[in-house]
């Protein structure tokens, strides 16, 4: 199984930067990278964070497959 986002599609929908939504949820642009590349599997605080951060239930920003 692995675990697939939609972090970078809605990042560029929202039109902000991956700076602009590492500052938003307190980590650095590089994780950011990470976890868009799926190189990383951010902790479930920061999947709630970032959820909470585009406004859409964390099952819509994150699956597995």
């Amino acid at each position: 199984m692995t675990l697939h986002n939609s972090i970078k599609q809605r990042r560029i929908e929202k039109n902000i930067t991956q700076e602009e939504l590492a500052a938003s949820v307190d980590v650095s642009r590089q994780t950011i990278i990470a976890i868009e590349k799926g190189n990383y599997i951010p902790s479930l605080l920061l999947a709630m964070q970032l959820a909470k951060f585009f406004k859409i239930p964390i099952e819509d920003l994150f699956s597995i497959k």
